[in-house]
């Protein structure tokens, strides 16, 4: 495993509700990427009017407006719709204060594809989540996780922060006992530039509440790797 540049730091004129879950900023503006981009096409000496880059300054536009439209979501929209825990899995825990193996009832998505854009070069880390949670007294449909995960990486992004950031959303959105975040990606600043690492992939986890646990953890690591090899 290596890790990609961590550094942190908030950049001069960073927009913070792009780490703050519950918060929003306003769409991307197309035509000002546009221009900038036209300007990065003179800086590097090239023509913006040649053929082959008329149309690239919009294409741009184009892909960064999929690529940051998480900042105008709120990720914890996507849970608004959670549901209260069937009685009979309660009844089978044997009521809230019974004691119960640490991970017999976790809800475990394994490889979630997902893509993010690292806010040092604007470059894109693509990789895989698998993500764990211990329901409190509510659950949520399978599909709105990917969708927390799509809205959170969908920003200028750390891979340390992503995985905190999805956690962090699920214990706010779920109330949760336990959350457990695992992000596996190739950087393209690792693999495309500097040292070139074309193999390398970076591992980052982050976990809450009972799955901070070492013994829990372990377990759900040990289900995410079940099967592989």
């Amino acid at each position: 495993m290596t890790a990609a540049d961590a550094s942190g730091g908030t950049a001069q004129g960073a927009v913070p509700a792009a780490s703050v879950p519950g918060e929003t900023v306003p769409a991307v503006d197309r035509e000002r990427i546009e221009r900038a981009v036209h300007e990065i096409l003179l800086a590097i000496g090239e023509d913006p009017e040649r053929p082959g880059l008329a149309r690239t300054p919009k294409r741009v536009a184009e892909a960064y407006a999929e690529f940051f439209g998480g900042l105008a979501v709120d990720p914890l929209s996507h849970l608004a719709d959670s549901v209260p825990l069937d009685a009979s899995i309660r009844r089978a825990r044997g009521g809230d204060d019974a004691e119960v193996p640490p991970t017999s009832d976790a809800v475990l998505l394994r490889d979630l594809d997902f893509r993010s854009v690292c806010e040092h070069h604007l470059l894109p880390f693509v990789g895989t989540a698998h993500v764990a949670y211990l329901p409190g007294d509510r659950v949520v449909g399978l599909g709105r996780i990917p969708a927390v995960i799509d809205t959170l990486a969908s920003r200028p992004q750390l891979q340390e922060r992503l995985a905190e950031e999805i956690a962090d959303a699920l214990e706010t959105g779920l109330e949760p006992r336990g959350v457990l975040v695992v992000l596996d990606a190739q950087h393209r600043c690792v693999t495309t530039r500097g040292s070139r690492q074309e193999r390398s992939s970076t591992v980052t986890v982050a976990s809450r509440g009972a799955l901070a646990e070492p013994v829990a953890r372990a377990e759900i690591m040990a289900l995410i790797g079940a099967g592989r090899g």
